[in-house]
């Protein structure tokens, strides 16, 4: 299960990079802010952005972040500041304004439905400062979701991660990032860490998370795009692959699709 890329990396890198410059130069901003958060996505996007030769603001956000993930994003944005001369980096621990965030908020007796809704509110609280250094020095922000997260089992948080202003990695699959990172050469570090959300404060990692790997995800998603489901030719896990991926498009369809608008019928309005 699962697929090993296929993507021609220096052309699809070549073809990224470009579409970011243009879109950019179009939109006649100066550059990109990343949140840099030590995993292969955050990775790769700021290293397309970087070859821009736009300015490209990397910004850690630790909240509560565990150790590994922060020297795994500090490694990469001193390996970036290196190659190229466009990259700079901020630091806003967020810890002290999510602390004080939870003291005003009340506590809720599902501990499933609290723990998950503090995780939501990490994600937005680096949303928002990603959005407030991009309008201090007229960036975009680049979203870092690829299309497994972002159009398949919609694991990201609404108005967090998924709030951004361009998505240069959201038509590639996770092996596809992997594939990309490779060539781009991140630190072997961020190439060999298990994916994790860090949104908890602990070790789990999106496979914990989602119930199946990226790589089985990814097999699911490309299976449902075929419409190839003579179910009786799936293996045991296959067939908990399918359900697992079909429940989790179907509960976050809500973030893949547009916001709903009531439209007014025109008898209504005159």
């Amino acid at each position: 299960m699962g697929k090993k890329s296929t993507i021609a990396v220096e052309k699809v890198n070549d073809h990224i990079v470009n579409w970011l410059k243009t879109y950019a130069v179009n939109a006649k901003v100066n550059g990109f802010v990343v949140g840099i958060s030590g995993g292969v996505d955050s990775a790769v996007t700021s290293t397309l952005c970087a070859q821009t030769g736009l300015p490209t603001l990397c910004i850690e956000m630790p909240i509560h972040q565990a150790a590994n993930q922060v020297s795994r994003g500090k490694e990469h944005i001193s390996q970036l500041q290196k190659r190229f001369s466009n990259v700079s980096a901020a630091e806003a621990n967020l810890t002290p304004i999510y602390e004080a965030f939870k003291t005003e908020m009340p506590e809720s007796t599902d501990e499933t439905k609290y723990h998950l809704a503090l995780a939501n509110t990490r994600a937005r609280l680096r949303m928002t400062t990603l959005y407030y250094f991009a309008g201090i020095h007229g960036f975009l922000v680049a979203g870092t979701g690829n299309k497994v997260e972002d159009f398949g089992v919609g694991f990201y948080t609404k108005y967090g991660d998924g709030g951004v202003d361009v998505s240069p990695i959201a038509d590639l699959m996770k092996s596809d990032v992997f594939a990309l990172g490779k060539y781009l050469q991140i630190p072997d570090s961020i190439q060999n860490a298990q994916p994790t959300d860090g949104l908890f404060g602990d070790n789990r990692t999106d496979e914990d998370q989602l119930g199946a790997s990226y790589d089985e995800l990814e097999w699911a998603m490309l299976e449902e795009e075929k419409k190839r489901r003579n179910s009786a030719n799936y293996s045991e896990r296959e067939k908990e692959v399918v359900t697992i991926y079909n429940r989790l498009n179907k509960i976050n369809k809500h973030k893949m699709l547009p916001i709903p608008i009531c439209e007014i019928p025109i008898e209504l309005q005159q």
